[in-house]
């Protein structure tokens, strides 16, 4: 049987026939609009033509004036900039777009990235001291900072000014810099709340562009780095950036940036770059380098214009990644051999000494996805601190209950889907019992079983060459977009074998409707899912292009398959 919950989308007929005709769309793809809540002819241009994606006016955003004020004060008199990122990707690709932007302008700028290990997430006193000391008159942080109250207190004490850029959920009351740019305050009347920290960095050096106008860099070109950043984020891939990822997308595959060039060639990847492109193959590689070892490698990576330099600094990436791979996999192994199953609480708290900090937050990752409830992993170090990772599920919001462990807590900061944390080893088995406590209720509105969500039920003889051009037009596919999905019942299997790293590959009919054939990656066999290779099966699917000898043929790419129900 299929290991999932089909939750199938009722469609209103009437609304699907009329947004099918005015727009000459099929009604499967009039189908997924309605399922995303578009029930108007301009909200569906707007889905099928990214070109028409909104663009906000970036001076909307909190403190943008005075942010952008500073900075060309910064810049007209040569005084010496920092852009302060975080090692993730999207503070490394936003760090990398200040760097770009505001070297083109002939700007005194210079990077900063901290070590995840020694220095930890943020900014730090010790960073600040010795940028002080190095000239840095201006110091612009990227991905983080908005609940850096004492930290920013320093620099105000040691005589440079901070201006915020993060997207961080904001705290009972903002840090002490000289502007927080931040689309999260509460006073802030920017229509659009879901960009990541590029996509901010992206805005900033817009409004800057709008003001000054002096930059001699196509501003678009900067794309990619924002699409990097946004799918690596996981943000939501509506509004604005659903412009910034299909643009960027397209720079990608282009390869218009020495460091994506490099890197797309040590991770294999000659085909058009695509959101799955950089969750899977280009952002771990970058994330590679502040997981185990200095994230500005990365940020040298994604501005060097030398393909040398971008050649050497990709291959150290890939060799870091594939270790750390190996340390995920052990790490893994060992939390969830800590999770006693009997009694699986509403949320996952698990610890141990000397855990690699770099592996931690992917690690969380992989508990939510075996055990289907929100997960918190910490390594201890010898001081008996622990800094952990946290993830969660859909609807329940991880920041807000780290907030009401904030008297456990050293430190913390994140969003509703994954957060950060510091917190004495004494305090853990506390911490685990409320974090539980507080997700119970949350439980137990879920199923244990994980749900699939489901667009429509169709015919498979309505799938054709049309339907698929037309939902590629619905493209990136991510949060808040997700990639559309049908069901089909009572299908006649003609054939099924596995093929390649155990995926399943099958060929189906629906009644008198031309045979299809299906992929699904690592699904294994029909007999292995106690399914007969001679009975009616229902699939969840996705209809796809597959090239083979230059030619395009329709593939059924699989997302579960289970035996049919006799009615």
């Amino acid at each position: 049987m299929g290991d999932r919950r089909w939750v199938i989308h009722e469609v209103n007929r009437e609304q699907q026939v009329a947004l099918a005709r005015d727009l000459s769309i099929s009604t499967m793809t009039a189908s997924v609009l309605l399922a995303r809540g578009v029930a108007t002819q301009e909200e569906a241009h707007q889905w099928l033509s990214t070109a028409q994606g909104a663009s906000h006016d970036p001076y909307l955003l909190p403190d943008m004036e005075l942010a952008i004020h500073r900075l060309h004060r910064a810049v007209r008199e040569s005084e010496r900039i920092c852009f302060y990122g975080d090692y993730d990707v999207d503070g490394v690709s936003a760090t990398s777009i200040y760097v770009t932007f505001f070297q083109s302008l002939g700007a005194h700028v210079t990077a900063y990235i901290p070590h995840r290990e020694k220095e930890g997430y943020g900014l730090n006193a010790q960073a600040l001291h010795r940028l002080r000391q190095s000239g840095v008159g201006l110091l612009v942080t990227s991905d983080c900072g908005t609940t850096a109250q004492q930290e920013i207190e320093v620099a105000n004490q040691l005589g440079f000014d901070v201006i915020v850029t993060d997207h961080h959920q904001v705290g009972d009351r903002l840090p002490p810099a000289l502007a927080v740019v931040n689309p999260h305050r509460v006073d802030s009347v920017y229509k659009f709340t879901g960009l990541c920290s590029g996509g901010l960095a992206y805005k900033v050096v817009q409004a800057y562009q709008e003001k000054y106008g002096n930059g001699h860099l196509p501003l678009d070109s900067l794309l990619d780095l924002v699409a990097l950043s946004t799918v690596a984020d996981v943000v939501p891939l509506v509004d604005e950036n659903r412009r910034f990822v299909t643009e960027g997308l397209m720079l990608m595959t282009r390869g218009s940036r020495a460091g994506i060039r490099a890197l797309k060639r040590t991770a294999g990847v000659d085909r058009t770059c695509t959101t799955d492109t950089v969750l899977f193959q280009l952002a771990p590689r970058i994330n590679a380098a502040g997981r185990l070892d200095h994230a500005e490698a990365a940020v040298q990576l994604l501005t060097t214009e030398s393909d040398l330099e971008a050649r050497r600094i990709a291959l150290r990436l890939e060799e870091l990644n594939r270790t750390r791979r190996q340390i995920e996999r052990e790490t893994t192994a060992q939390a969830a051999a800590l999770v006693c199953e009997r009694e699986l609480p509403a949320a996952l708290v698990v610890w141990a000494r000397h855990w690699h900090l770099g592996v931690v937050g992917i690690v969380a990752a992989r508990l939510v996805e075996r055990y289907h409830r929100p997960a918190v992993v910490v390594t201890v170090d010898g001081r008996g601190v622990g800094r952990g990772s946290a993830r969660s599920m859909p609807g329940f919001d991880v920041f807000q209950a780290l907030c009401q462990c904030r008297d456990l807590l050293e430190g913390f900061g994140g969003h509703p889907s994954a957060a950060g944390l510091t917190i004495r080893e004494s305090r853990l088995v506390e911490f685990q019992e409320r974090l539980a406590s507080l997700a119970e209720g949350w439980a137990g509105r879920q199923s244990e079983v994980p749900p699939l969500r489901v667009d429509a039920e169709v015919n498979l003889a309505e799938v054709d060459a049309r339907v698929v051009r037309e939902l590629e037009k619905l493209h990136p596919f991510g949060v808040g977009n997700p990639e559309p999905t049908f069901a089909v019942k009572n299908l006649r299997v003609l054939s099924a074998r596995v093929v390649g790293d155990c995926h399943l590959k099958v060929t189906v009919r629906d009644g008198h409707s031309p045979a299809f054939h299906g992929i699904g990656y690592r699904m294994g066999s029909l007999a292995g899912r106690w399914l007969s290779a001679g009975g009616s099966v229902d699939l969840a699917f996705m209809p796809e292009f597959n090239r083979w000898n230059g030619v395009d043929h329709i593939q059924l790419r699989i997302k579960d398959v289970k035996a049919s129900v006799s009615v």
